[in-house]
């Protein structure tokens, strides 16, 4: 794949704004001092996995859930929105990003979110690749490292070369994440693709945000 080809992965778009201020401002921090595209990478996997808590418990179906500099103006996301900022931050750095797609089975989810949901399926998980030495990788920052903690997951890391995906289990040996279906990669975050499966899958909680607090999910793991 050539520089041309890779053009519109370096431009901004609506979720992955990496025409936003704050954005650039945030990569440029995150990757201070790193020397070259992958160790820029790692860095900023890192900044985007622990200083943006998970919430699976935020309204997944308002746009804002998915737009980069939202996600960093609220220091909280899901998946989707995780992978959008860091695809967005290394937009902004002259490495080329996109978002992937997949559905996975997770055993570790608590069991208030598990009612909440009906399943442990989770559609439309979102990741993050990157074009690194001549390839894409893909990275996964969903995670914290507190939040891992709580659960005893191993924090997931990315050293730019391998695919950082969830690991298959936790620090106890139980079963953790199994990606069941690919769904292949976009440009920019398909938004309405993704609200759709959403609300097909999850009727009982789609639109319903949690009122109790932004670290909700982290009490219920460390219950």
């Amino acid at each position: 794949m050539n520089g041309e080809d890779l053009g519109e992965f370096l431009r901004p778009g609506r979720f992955i704004d990496s025409d936003a201020e704050t954005v650039r401002s945030f990569a440029a921090r995150a990757a201070a001092g790193a020397s070259g595209a992958r160790a820029q990478a790692i860095r900023l996997f890192l900044a985007v996995r622990d200083e943006i808590r998970y919430d699976p418990y935020i309204d997944l179906t308002a746009p804002d859930s998915c737009i980069a500099s939202a996600v960093l103006a609220q220091g909280r996301g899901w998946c989707v929105g995780k992978a959008a900022l860091l695809s967005a931050a290394a937009r902004t750095l002259g490495i080329p990003a996109r978002i992937g797609l997949a559905d996975v089975r997770n055993h570790l989810a608590t069991p208030q979110l598990l009612e909440r949901l009906g399943t442990d399926i989770f559609v439309d998980h979102g990741y993050s690749q990157l074009w690194l030495d001549g390839r894409w990788v893909k990275a996964t920052p969903t995670f914290n490292l507190s939040l891992c903690e709580r659960f005893r997951v191993r924090p997931l890391d990315f050293d730019g070369i391998n695919d950082a995906l969830f690991h298959p289990f936790d620090a106890d040996g139980r079963a953790h994440m199994q990606y069941l279906r690919d769904h292949g990669s976009f440009t920019d975050v398909p938004f309405e693709r993704i609200r759709a499966d959403l609300e097909a899958t999850y009727p009982r909680a789609i639109g319903r945000p949690a009122d109790d607090g932004a670290d909700r999910f982290e009490r219920e793991a460390g219950a």
